[in-house]
Formats: structure tokens, C-alpha cells, sequence
């Protein structure tokens, strides 16, 4: 197996790191081909092919890519930028954005009103069309409203009033940004450090995604089936030593992956692949304990047609328009 340096420590990997990239190239390759208009099965993965696994980059998920459209579409003044991004993700929910929007026109900060934007939420509910995604879901903040989503409408309110916007403007980095925002109320350090990345996808920062990373819970069980003698290590770090050895790993694997059009792996896609690495160990080796009691994945791949020729961030610099499905799309 694979071994790394990591703080002058020898570190060695389990027979489930090899399975790491293995479901990151497959992962990639179901991506790619289902891009380029392929048709399936897309990988002979078996684990890959039943069950549902996010990309191996963050930035490529179907919501991700949802809320970095959302962040790019409308006015690009900073203070509208941060709600636009504050009130898709807080709800993560295509399906909510798209019944705010119908209601309320073009969404703005100077548009929001707290109770209004209840009233729409309110009646979603009252025709049991859900407002929250199951993806990852912000803990109601204590704001004294009765029902959940009027909490988090209280808590986008106080966010907006609390000099957040300039605190980014002059933020020296992303570490900094990250404690900026755990230190309001609901937002741990998971959350916080999902929406740092949310917002490093904006105009508003500007840092390399090297900078910083939080392990979350399912990366610290994949960390441990990954590296079981290492689990007194840094989590961080060795997130890092992913990062900094991928080339060197893939070749000595030999796997073959395929990367977004020229963009390696960064700290936050290497985090996420950790947290699917633990669910993917649960069939490929289900003797590896890691943090937690779970045995089972929930989801099931269902894909829903060809995916849209995918959106990143134009400050990355990157050219999806080398695929046939961006070809197609414009033909």
C-alpha cells in the first residue's frame, strides 16, 4: 500500500485508500461520460453504478452548480451577491429559489422582507411541497419564530445587519472568513466551512482553495478506514497530504482519472472524497470500522437525463467547451 511523509511521520494507507481513487476516477468517468452524451452504463463499477455518490469536485454537484448560477445571475453588487448565496443555501432547494423568484421577481437584498418571504415559504408547506433540501440543512438558529424556515429568515435578517458584508471585503483569508461566520448562531464548523467555500465561488473573496479545510464527520471515518494507524493525526494535514501527493497516488494505483478540465483535486474536493470513500467502504470492505455504527448507503443512482453543460466560477479560468455535450449545446 501507499505510504506518505506527513509532519516527518511515516503514514500508510489500508486497502481502502486504493478504493479512494478508485471512486474518484470512476466517479469522474460517470461525469464525463454522462457530459459528453454517452450512453450507459458508464463505469463497471458495481458500487459506483447502484448507488448515489456526489463528484469527485464539490463545484460539480448538481446543487453547487445550481447555487453558482444562482451567485452569477442578477446584480453583482456585493450586498446582493451574499443573500442571493445565503438564501439559496440555507434552504439548498432549486425548487424553493425557483417559487421565491416566481413571487418576488428578481431577488435582492433591498427586496427582502422577512414576512413576506415567510408567507411564500408558509404556503409551500401548507401544500406539502418541501423547502429544504435533505442534502445538508443549517440547525434552526434561536430567533423565537415557531416554524423552522421563519428562523432562518431571522438569522439571513441578522446576517445582513451585522457588517458581514464588509468583514468579507477586507478578510485576510479564508481561515478568516471561516470564523467570521461560526460565529453566528447554528453555523458550526461543517456548515461554516461549507458556506466559506460557497462564498470563495463568489466575487466577493478571492482565495486558493488550498488554504483551509474542516474535516466533517463522514470525512473523519473515511480518514479513519483510509489511514486506521493515523487517527491521532491531524485531520487537516492529512486532507493536505491528499492534495500535495494525488499524482503521485494515482500513478502508483495506476488509475486512470480523468480531472475538470484541467482543475486537480483541491482541499474541499479531497474532504468530500473522503466522506464517500466511508460510504463506499461500507459494501467494498465492511470490515473497516470507522467513526459511527453506519453499514448501509441510502441512496440509489437514479440520473436525471443529460446533465447542462456545467458553470464554474469564471474566475477559475475553466473551458467545459472541450466536451460534445457543450458542442451540442450550442449547435
Amino acid at each position: 500500500m501507499w505510504t506518505g511523509i506527513l509532519g516527518g511521520r511515516r503514514v500508510a494507507g489500508s486497502e481502502v485508500l486504493h478504493s479512494y481513487w478508485t471512486l474518484a476516477a470512476e466517479r469522474q468517468r460517470v461525469y464525463h461520460a454522462r457530459l459528453d452524451g454517452e450512453p450507459a452504463p458508464w463505469t463497471e463499477d458495481p458500487v459506483v453504478s447502484k448507488y448515489r455518490f456526489t463528484n469527485a469536485y464539490r463545484a460539480a454537484d448538481r446543487v453547487s452548480q445550481d447555487l453558482i448560477r444562482v451567485i452569477y445571475s442578477g446584480p453583482q453588487e456585493p450586498r446582493d451577491v451574499l443573500f442571493r448565496m445565503l438564501l439559496f443555501r440555507f434552504f439548498n432547494k432549486p425548487e424553493t429559489w425557483a417559487a421565491l423568484e416566481n413571487a418576488r421577481g428578481e431577488i435582492s437584498a433591498d427586496d427582502f422582507d422577512v414576512e413576506g418571504y415567510s408567507r411564500i415559504l408558509d404556503d409551500r408547506l401548507a401544500r406539502c411541497e418541501r423547502v429544504y433540501s435533505a442534502a445538508y440543512i443549517v440547525p434552526p438558529p434561536p430567533f423565537g419564530e415557531v416554524r423552522k424556515h421563519r428562523n432562518h429568515l431571522r438569522l439571513i435578517e441578522h446576517m445582513m445587519s451585522s457588517s458581514l458584508e464588509n468583514d468579507l471585503a477586507t478578510a485576510p483569508s479564508l481561515r478568516a472568513v471561516f470564523s467570521r461566520l461560526i460565529s453566528f448562531p447554528s453555523l458550526g464548523p461543517f456548515l461554516g466551512f461549507q458556506l466559506t467555500i460557497d462564498l470563495n465561488y463568489s466575487p466577493l473573496i478571492d482565495f486558493d482553495e488550498n488554504d483551509f479545510v474542516v474535516a466533517g464527520p463522514g470525512a473523519l471515518s473515511g480518514l479513519a478506514k483510509c489511514f486506521p494507524n493515523a487517527r491521532d493525526m491531524d485531520p487537516a494535514g492529512l486532507i493536505r497530504m491528499m492534495v500535495e501527493t494525488q499524482e503521485d497516488q494515482l500513478d502508483f494505483y495506476g488509475v486512470n482519472f480523468k480531472d475538470l478540465f484541467g482543475r486537480p483535486l483541491k482541499l474541499i474536493d479531497c474532504q468530500n472524497l473522503f466522506c464517500e470513500t466511508d460510504k463506499y467502504a461500507r459494501v467494498m470492505h465492511p470490515d473497516r470500522r470507522g467513526i459511527g455504527n453506519r453499514t448501509r448507503i441510502k441512496q440509489q443512482f437514479a440520473p436525471f437525463g443529460r446533465p447542462a453543460v456545467p458553470f464554474f466560477p469564471p474566475k477559475w479560468g475553466l473551458d467545459p467547451s472541450e466536451t460534445e455535450a457543450s458542442v451540442a449545446a450550442v449547435g
